[in-house]
């Protein structure tokens, strides 16, 4: 009898040890310390795990699988089979490694994936990188990658350029969840930075048609971010917190953040505050000085005064102020299931348009104020993940979103008294669901369906600054509502260790109503209502072909489209000086057709190269060409004769171009990484002739060196962009010289520029990190291309974070 009762505990216990082995330790080579936030996932798209702070995960899910890899940004990956996994005990030592070959990411196909099996260009920025690099905002984030253009046209800006293209023609997501509304206009937008850099856990950059996953306005890339998510603790209450404050000397900036986290068992909450306070923002010395700030305007007893500036590189009236929250809540309500509430809000305060400030007429200043008004985002999300096997699914996500986005812009002639105010609420309402299913191993299909909603209020007012009256002005746009509806599929195949295919369709159809009735009385359109629909069949199909494993040859053909929005049909406002946009109720979808090869390769541990060749045909491209309203080609708008513009289904645009990059572990301690971009962009004008596209940016990226050693790192950075001559500047732009230098002829141009920066973090304790930088060493006076306001002098940037 005590034979059977030993050999009956013998058996329970080791059951015992195998369900607790089934919590996997991770720590660092040689130090043996924990490992936080290390991936754990398989060939099963739909599961993954993370470690915690002490390094432990669970991997239960994993069981079935024969293989699992773990990871981490900055160690090698190591992939390893359940039983060896046993065999060591679940525990797994990484070792660091500069180079990273394989990053699973999410964007290609909403699914956590591997890079290795993904046909098209994907850079995931490494978070751990943020705090080194400590960024003023979302758009100097995405900048610092050396693969996406930023364009600002005032301080409180951030457009991001991708391989030719910008604004409406991008797709920003926000934790899976749209972020383009019915009115991302066509020029520059500046909604990126509500996102607010300090609670982004990844963010991911898909180059080239997105739109078979993302619907409408994925042409030129997507970039995804993924914001922070609290931790669920196995051994009772556990609390987190950090706090964080950055100063800068440019611009007297002065940041401030803080969150917190609490983990239970089967409950965890994240709260997040930020307080950005950004002054005027001061020059280079060494450059144009066609770029200076030599006069601004004030107002002084009831009159506009035209007076010098003291301190001409100092860009007066630029500051503003921006405030960011975040509440995330996670309950586990079972085995296998995960839901989760995040609640978003961004609220700046008035945004000066600073290249609208520095525009001169008649040898006067143009504008005595233009401002954005506060820029408000409210995001509600709620989601939920199943990994409940059906027959139809093995993994569900599904995601019910509501947005709501305010903006605002009050401008005012120099000597008027007439302030407009044209305003705008957008309530975005939105679901999508997702579902996975195996096939085979490693391979697998997803699917689902994306429904959005948006309504689109827009009032237009002026009001004389010297009485105060208020009258109806035009508004910007009608008052409209933007329906989507979309389903795809996407079908992953693993034929063998070397070729690997994606392929994937989407339907998607589009509804657009938009009221004009509430600017008759401003601009007699020959129609009070429109309705327009759309429907769009897009698709990709791309080849990973290894015929070493070191090597990988990635053939894509993809498509996307971008049905009008309310911002193309029905905007009414002036484009540039002299011309004023109209609604044209005849604009068609836009299509583009992309070819691309991806080449990757490295040598060992030591050497990564990256090449990327690509070639984008735009067919019905809408561009703004000459138009005319009840027959006048100009109209007057706010007092001013105005040539009338309306956004036309062109014949084509083309865009091709390459990007390259490099990584070299020169050593244990020393890195060396250099992006580069070429791009160049055609477009048909209404005469046949042709001319360079806006947003295909001059050539530009990055050379960076890297050390790491112990508690302290640090980057030398040359970032570089190339001269837009005039002419190769594009038509659009040959039109704003107020934002240009001059060339010998007299003539408006883009010169290139070459700026060195130093960052630098070292732990002073193992709760306290300390962050110093130098940017813009050489104090370079230079403004990016396209953009309104000249980029920051010599910048010497502060920073101390505390984890706790």
């Amino acid at each position: 009898m005590k034979k059977i009762l030993l050999l009956f505990l013998s058996v329970f216990g080791l059951g015992v040890q195998l369900v607790i082995g089934q919590q996997i330790l991770v720590t660092e080579f040689g130090s043996n310390q924990p490992l936080a936030g290390v991936l754990i996932y398989s060939t099963d798209p739909g599961k993954s795990s993370i470690t915690d702070s002490n390094g432990a995960a669970d991997i239960s899910i994993f069981k079935d699988q024969t293989e699992v890899i773990i990871q981490l940004l900055g160690f090698e990956s190591k992939k390893i089979s359940w039983e060896n996994l046993a065999s060591a005990n679940f525990k797994i030592e990484l070792k660091p490694s500069q180079i990273t070959l394989d990053i699973a990411i999410v964007a290609a196909s909403r699914w956590r994936q591997s890079t290795q099996d993904v046909p098209g260009k994907v850079r995931q920025l490494d978070e751990e990188k943020l705090f080194l690099r400590n960024p003023a905002n979302s758009a100097d984030w995405l900048g610092s990658s050396g693969e996406v253009f930023i364009q600002k046209s005032q301080q409180g800006g951030g457009s991001p350029m991708i391989r030719g293209f910008s604004a409406n023609r991008l797709l920003y997501a926000v934790d899976g969840v749209r972020m383009n509304t019915a009115i991302f206009r066509s020029g520059n937008l500046q909604n990126v930075i509500s996102l607010d850099p300090f609670i982004l856990k990844s963010t991911e950059i898909l180059f080239g048609p997105g739109s078979v996953m993302y619907g409408s306005d994925a042409i030129g890339g997507v970039m995804a971010f993924e914001t922070l998510s609290p931790d669920f603790s196995k051994n009772g209450l556990n609390v987190k917190t950090n706090a964080l404050s950055r100063f800068a000397t440019a611009n007297d900036e002065f940041t401030l953040h803080a969150d917190v986290e609490f983990g239970l068992k089967k409950w965890a909450f994240l709260s997040s505050i930020s307080r950005f306070d950004y002054n005027d923002l001061r020059m280079g010395a060494n450059g144009p000085s066609e770029y200076l700030r030599t006069h601004y305007a004030v107002r002084e007893n009831n009159t506009d005064r035209q007076i010098e500036n003291l301190d001409p590189r100092l860009q007066v009236q630029s500051g503003y102020e921006q405030l960011n929250l975040m509440q995330k809540i996670r309950f586990q309500s079972g085995e296998k299931t995960d839901i989760e509430y995040g609640f978003h809000y961004s609220n700046t305060g008035n945004i000066p348009r600073y290249d609208r400030l520095i525009e001169m007429r008649n040898g006067n200043l143009r504008f005595a104020s233009w401002d954005y008004g506060p820029q408000l985002w409210v995001m509600n999300n709620l989601g939920l993940n199943s990994s409940k096997k059906t027959a139809a699914y093995d993994q569900v996500k599904l995601k019910v979103a509501h947005q709501i986005f305010e903006e605002s812009r009050m401008d005012r002639r120099f000597g008027a008294v007439e302030l407009f105010n044209r305003s705008e609420r957008i309530n975005a309402l939105s679901l999508n669901a997702d579902f996975l299913k195996n096939i085979r191993k490693e391979s697998f299909l997803s699917y689902g369906l994306e429904a959005v909603n948006n309504k689109v209020e827009s009032i237009g007012k002026v009001e004389k600054i010297d009485t105060g009256e208020l009258d109806p002005a035009s508004s910007r746009y009608p008052n409209s509502n933007w329906l989507s509806l979309a389903v795809y599929g996407t079908y992953h195949a693993h034929f063998s260790e070397k070729i690997k295919l994606q392929t994937g369709a989407r339907l998607n159809y589009t509804n657009l109503k938009a009221d004009f009735s509430n600017n008759q009385d401003f601009f007699p359109l020959p129609f009070n209502e429109t309705q327009n629909q759309y429907n769009s069949i897009t698709g990709s199909l791309g080849l990973i072909y290894n015929p070493e494993p070191s090597l990988s040859i990635s053939p894509l053909i993809s498509t996307g489209f971008r049905a009008p929005n309310v911002d193309d049909l029905g905007k009414i406002f002036d484009s540039e000086p002299g011309a004023v946009l109209v609604p044209n109720p005849d604009l068609k979808p836009e299509y583009a057709y992309n070819f691309e090869l991806n080449l990757n390769k490295h040598f060992q541990n030591k050497v990564k190269l990256d090449f990327s060749g690509f070639y984008t045909l735009l067919d019905q491209a809408m561009v703004r060409r000459p138009f005319t309203l009840n027959g006048q080609s100009e109209i007057l708008y706010d007092g001013e004769l105005s040539e009338v513009l309306a956004l036309q289904n062109a014949a084509f645009a083309e865009i091709y171009g390459i990007q390259a990059g490099l990584e070299v572990a020169l050593s244990k301690r020393f890195f060396l990484i250099s992006r580069y971009n070429w791009q160049k962009g055609t477009e048909e004008l209404d005469d046949e002739s042709t001319s360079p596209s806006r947003h295909a940016a001059p050539a530009f990226g990055l050379t960076r060196l890297a050390y790491q050693h112990k508690k302290f790192k640090m980057e030398v950075t040359a970032q570089y962009s190339a001269t837009r001559n005039f002419e190769d500047m594009p038509e659009e732009e040959k039109g704003k010289p107020a934002i240009y230098a001059v060339d010998g002829n007299g003539n408006p141009y883009s010169p290139g520029w070459t700026i060195f920066n130093f960052t630098s973090t070292f732990q002073l304790h193992k709760t306290i990190q300390v962050m110093a930088g130098i940017e813009n060493i050489g104090d370079i006076r230079y403004r990016p291309y396209s953009s309104g306001i000249v980029a920051p002098g010599r910048n010497f940037t502060f920073g101390i974070k505390g984890s706790f």
